[in-house]
């Protein structure tokens, strides 16, 4: 059979035929995509002709599609519905691609075309990629002698094998660590639905009439919020916290010592004092001490305020508190002091409505598009739906996919990608997914979520909307394409619209009667945004200074004892609170260990909500949920990508730079 990779897609907005694919056809159409890139690029610098932007910089933007559209396809299976030989096939392409790359950013001749384009009658967007395509040059070693140049080669070989390890162990480990209970007594309090979801998620991994209790990757768990069996709480706290460093297979401690020492030497070889000021020069923040300087503002008004919640649970639990006790009575002082019942609202959020009557009505108010199922299309696995999103106009823009269910071959957490990206050069449409880990009900029962998964589904589709909305020109900027620090403002914004009035109205209904969530919730729930503020600043700061901690390691001071190294890295900070463990723990911080992704950025979330806070304060000062409104966000800013520098399109949206008083309002932080 012919390898459907190796031609475009003749499905709609080239989504691939996954139906048809094999690992088989993922290795061979990489290995495709690899030499045809290498050869278009050969093309580039054999041209006698001078360079042009033209000949050379369009030429790039129009070179490797085989490459990019196997590649997408691939690292969307890898992550989302991983089998043992797509994972085999990952640990032996990664290393494939690492070289690639080195291939491309350390040919001096192509560096030499690139260099030698006349900019100066370019229009802003030509000419700022002849600039990012400069600097890519030099942060990836082309200054290096050739010694030099083969040691970055050899480290960034590693680096990706290491990643991919790291990966796929903590993938494995959250499996492992999955807590199996033989007695349903063990799981009083906690919601019916849950009950019966552990039921099937037992009975899916060959242990029918008993119940699992599966992870999430951050450390805190869900089911720790509703347990009434303190011992349970405690075993399914401990079996989250020790992922990755308790010794055997599963073990991450030697590939986080290895790789934080491979980054210490390649930001050396790059001339840079350590691994986080390489990476921050690749960020909208001007220097790393910036960020320094905002966490370490943040970090002691939060655990003031961390320290005030552990205090009132302790008097309402009556006895000196623990780490696995906090989420259960923090829901509980919820309940007490602002009558707000989390577990009580759930009939209130079925998935359903949640996505059809919230986050698509929210996207269709504020910027016209409409949603249309298209069930003659398949994903990749049977749980992906996808809807073709049209403009207001009719004409279609692209596809979203939506994967929201767990499952052992998916990776944890939540995130958006793109199968195709939108680029005018190309005439191509974007593609794009959203992936969360919601268990999967019973089969008949509905997909009843907490507020914290609303939350996440408004969040992802936030991303989604950055990448539909995308007009630019050339590939390279398209959607998503934008520096890590400035890529989870547009999600983080679209949040905003979980309990705006006139949403909230229209897609929190009880799932069986229809009935509105009564407005004295609303109200008390509006009342109740600022507890657990504290917890959740202190958990996410911890992890941030944590990852810098690793990255302005020297090579030198790299430890062997990982967790000695992590615990004095929170100490230092001041923000090893006893109760509180960082969002991600070394041994499970995939952000960070699992590829580059998130390493030495992981504040990035918070410097987004900078802009995302003071963002709201515009919606709000301007009307909120209109058309008016939307178009401006969507023209200046979402549509832009990275064609223009990101804090520009912020400015030429709000109208000035970024204020950080909402932000520390929003967070109690003032």
């Amino acid at each position: 059979m012919t390898n459907p990779l190796l031609s475009p897609s003749p499905l709609p907005y080239g989504l691939p035929a996954f139906a048809s694919l094999t690992p088989g056809h993922y290795a061979e159409a990489v290995d495709a995509g690899l030499a045809s890139h290498l050869q278009d690029i050969q093309a580039i610098t054999d041209n006698l002709e001078p360079a042009t932007f033209q000949n050379t910089a369009v030429a790039m933007e129009r070179s490797g599609l085989l490459l990019d559209r196997a590649a997408a396809a691939f690292f969307t299976v890898v992550s989302a519905d991983a089998s043992d030989d797509i994972k085999a096939l990952e640990t032996e392409l990664s290393p494939k691609f690492s070289a690639h790359q080195d291939a491309v950013y350390m040919n001096r001749a192509l560096y030499e075309r690139f260099a030698a384009i006349d900019v100066s009658d370019l229009d802003p967007e030509s000419s700022r990629l002849v600039e990012e395509y400069l600097k890519e040059f030099r942060q990836s070693g082309i200054q290096l002698d050739a010694p030099g140049q083969q040691r970055l080669r050899d480290v960034n070989a590693e680096l990706s094998r290491l990643g991919t390890e790291f990966g796929q162990r903590v993938k494995d480990g959250m499996k492992s660590a999955a807590l199996l209970l033989d007695d349903a007594g063990d799981l009083a309090g906690l919601p019916a639905e849950d009950v019966t979801g552990a039921s099937e998620a037992a009975k899916a991994a060959g242990h029918d009439g008993k119940y699992l209790l599966t992870l999430i990757q951050p450390s805190n768990q869900p089911a720790i919020a509703s347990l009434e069996n303190r011992a349970i709480r405690r075993r399914l706290y401990e079996a989250s916290l020790a992922r990755g460093i308790s010794g055997g297979a599963m073990d991450v401690r030697d590939l986080v010592s290895a790789t934080v020492r491979l980054r210490a030497e390649k930001a050396r070889l790059l001339g840079f004092t350590n691994y986080a000021e390489l990476v921050v020069d690749q960020q909208t923040a001007p220097h790393f001490g910036d960020v320094e300087a905002m966490l370490g503002r943040l970090a002691p008004a939060a655990v003031r305020n961390a320290q005030s919640e552990a205090e009132a649970l302790a008097a309402s639990a009556g006895h000196d508190l623990e780490p696995w006790d906090w989420a259960y009575y923090s829901a509980r002082v919820r309940k007490e002091k602002f009558e707000v019942d989390e577990q009580a609202l759930r009939p209130y959020f079925s998935l359903e409505s949640v996505l059809s009557d919230g986050v698509f009505h929210a996207a269709t108010q504020l910027y016209g598009i409409t949603f249309h199922e298209r069930s003659d299309l398949n994903g990749y696995h049977p749980d992906v739906r996808i809807w073709e999103v049209r403009d207001e106009d009719g004409h279609g823009i692209g596809l979203f996919l939506g994967d929201y269910y767990t499952r052992a071959s998916k990776r944890g957490g939540a995130w958006m990608n793109s199968l195709v990206e939108q680029s005018s050069l190309l005439g191509t449409k974007p593609v794009v997914i959203n992936n969360l880990n919601i268990t999967k009900p019973a089969p008949g029962e509905p997909t009843l979520l907490t507020l914290d998964e609303v939350r996440t589904v408004f969040h992802e589709f936030g991303h989604a909307l950055h990448g539909l909305f995308s007009e630019v020109t050339y590939p390279r900027f398209s959607g998503t394409s934008v520096p890590r620090d400035f890529v989870e403002y547009p999600s983080q914004v679209n949040e905003m619209w979980i309990m705006w009035p006139e949403v909230l109205a229209n897609y929190a209904r009880h799932y069986s009667t229809g009935e509105p969530l009564p407005q004295a919730t609303v109200d008390k729930l509006n009342d109740s945004l600022l507890w657990g503020e504290g917890f959740a600043t202190t958990e996410y700061l911890a992890a941030a200074l944590l990852d810098l901690a690793w990255h302005v390691l020297a090579e030198a001071d790299v430890p062997e004892d990982v967790i000695a190294f992590e615990a004095k890295a929170l100490a230092g900070a001041g923000v090893a609170h006893p109760l509180i463990p960082p969002r991600y723990r070394t041994g499970y911080f995939q952000h960070i260990f699992a590829g580059a992704g998130y390493a030495a950025g992981y504040y990035s979330y918070i410097w987004s909500e900078v802009l995302d806070a003071d963002t709201v304060e515009w919606f709000k000062e301007n009307g909120g949920l209109t058309r008016a409104n939307g178009a401006h966000f969507r023209s200046e800013l979402l549509s832009r990508g990275n064609s223009r520098d990101p804090l520009e399109s912020f400015r030429a949206f709000r109208g000035r730079d970024a204020e950080l008083e909402p932000l520390l309002k929003r967070r109690g932080l003032e």
